[in-house]
């Protein structure tokens, strides 16, 4: 008798899955390419627990029941074809292969149809929760053919965080639609972090307050309906550590140079190539990228003064109309990720369920949050909902607190305080609900230079003219003739 499930590449995510898995009542085996990894994992967390620890990989997979069920964690990209390419000779027909990592789904579509030519199954499946979701229960998007997600049901759904209304676990869709999501999970994850970064900014350089108020600020926020979230929380965590070396809130002794392992990049390239607007999401990467040229940041601050004002307002005005532009902003995002999914299930055909996806995303994951039951709710009451800024309660939502968000960027913008994300999402609804937005002009301009044509108001969608726009009366009527 076997083991009933195998797990190669025991980094962190790795490790903390396996002993999930294990907890759950499923036998595993173990295998990681340095052996040195392995026995270290198996002489201190596995010690006395069931696993089977292997160091190559005919005995990893002579160890596992058949069909084998096999996941992989190791770094997205030509490691995980290489890892598939020496298991694919060891496996039988019917056995799966498991990509638990952060892989482009272009790759999970192209392995997915390798894959299963020869026989065997392959599910891409995302997963997030950090270290402490992959230990105690993660949101899982697993994608792949229905046939293969039904054998790894029993297991991912004991695995998976757990919530009110079930396990933290769907399956997607076919092809690389796990992976998708799970992209489009960490554009939002940016946009999130980068919202509450200026929500910080704003109540730190503006309203001075201390690491201390902080923490009493966002530790409130997490207790209402509209802001109670894992960001939030580990947010009002953040502020009240302090530096066992200084006796300074180590926040303030981080460097401001944020890292970026490529998700949300390859979130914004998506929506540029399906030509959906994610105008929060591309703000946040930007304001990664930026924030890493650190030496030139400073040497420019010598050189490039902004405005000298002082706050002279009331600093629990300034939290409350901070707290609703972050809310309003955080819809606006949540949104645009939203769409995207929404746009990118009818053109790859994943036939996603956007209400189930909300639904996954309540535990386990980095962006859970207690407002992803209202876009749960929003989705079951409409499934073609076209943005979520139409769902009664959002759309009442913003309309009570937008006020407050205009004044918010507008203070921002006196101050000098940059503020990208909140400036796109306050954008990205003015653009929204307009029926009306220049690019008239573009078009004019368009047919100008190029003869590329437009269409008129005057006439039906699809009737395309041309002007020919230096002729003797239009020259006159523009003032550039006689």
């Amino acid at each position: 008798m076997g083991q009933s499930f195998g797990l190669i590449g025991l980094a962190v995510m790795g490790e903390n899955l396996a002993l999930n898995v294990e907890r759950n009542g499923f036998p595993i085996s173990v295998y990681n390419r340095t052996a040195s990894v392995t026995e270290k994992f198996m002489a201190t967390r596995a010690q006395g627990k069931n696993f089977k620890a292997t160091y190559t990989l005919q005995e990893f997979v002579e160890s596992l029941d058949r069909p084998r069920k096999i996941l992989i964690m190791v770094k997205a990209g030509g490691p995980v074809d290489a890892v598939i390419e020496q298991l694919k000779p060891l496996l039988n027909e019917g056995d799966m292969i498991i990509d638990g990592g952060n892989s482009l789904y272009t790759d999970t579509e192209r392995r997915v149809k390798d894959i299963e030519a020869v026989g065997l199954r392959f599910i891409g499946m995302g997963v997030s929760g950090g270290e402490e979701g992959a230990l105690n229960g993660p949101s899982l998007m697993p994608g792949g053919t229905e046939a293969a997600y039904r054998e790894i049901e029993s297991i991912v759904t004991k695995i998976a965080a757990q919530v009110d209304d079930g396990p933290c676990v769907t399956y997607i869709g076919p092809g690389g639609s796990g992976h998708y999501v799970k992209m489009v999970h960490n554009g939002i994850e940016y946009g999130d972090m980068q919202l509450i970064a200026e929500a910080y900014d704003i109540l730190k350089s503006i309203g001075e307050l201390s690491a201390a108020k902080l923490h009493e600020v966002f530790t409130e926020w997490n207790t209402t309906d509209e802001l109670n979230s894992f960001l939030i929380e580990i947010t009002a965590d953040i502020f009240k550590k302090i530096d066992s070396e200084t006796g300074q809130p180590l926040v303030d002794l981080i460097l401001d140079a944020a890292g970026q392992k490529g998700t949300g990049r390859w979130t914004v390239e998506t929506a540029l190539e399906l030509g959906v607007s994610i105008p929060t999401i591309i703000a946040a990467v930007n304001a990664r990228i930026i924030s890493s040229i650190k030496e030139e940041r400073v040497a420019a601050s010598k050189e490039l003064l902004g405005p000298s004002v002082k706050f002279e307002g009331d600093a629990n005005e300034l939290v409350n109309k901070v707290r609703d532009a972050l809310y309003c902003s955080k819809i606006c995002s949540y949104a645009q990720g939203m769409a995207l999914l929404g746009k990118a299930s009818k053109e790859f055909g994943y036939n996603l369920d956007l209400g189930e996806t909300a639904r996954i995303w309540k535990g386990g994951c980095i962006i859970r949050a207690g407002f992803l039951n209202k876009i749960k709710h929003a989705y079951d009451e409409n499934p073609d909902l076209p943005n979520l800024l139409l769902a009664p309660e959002f759309k009442q939502t913003i309309l009570d607190r937008q006020a407050a968000w205009r004044d918010v960027v507008m203070m921002a913008a006196q101050f000098g305080i940059p503020v990208p994300a909140f400036s796109a999402s306050l954008d990205y609804f003015d653009s929204y609900r307009r029926s009306v937005l220049p690019q008239n002009l573009t078009q004019a301009q368009r047919d100008y230079f190029g003869a590329h044509t437009f269409e008129r108001v005057d006439k039906p969608r699809g009737e395309f003219s041309h002007a020919d726009w230096m002729a003797a009366d239009e020259r006159t009527l523009a003032g550039t003739g006689s």
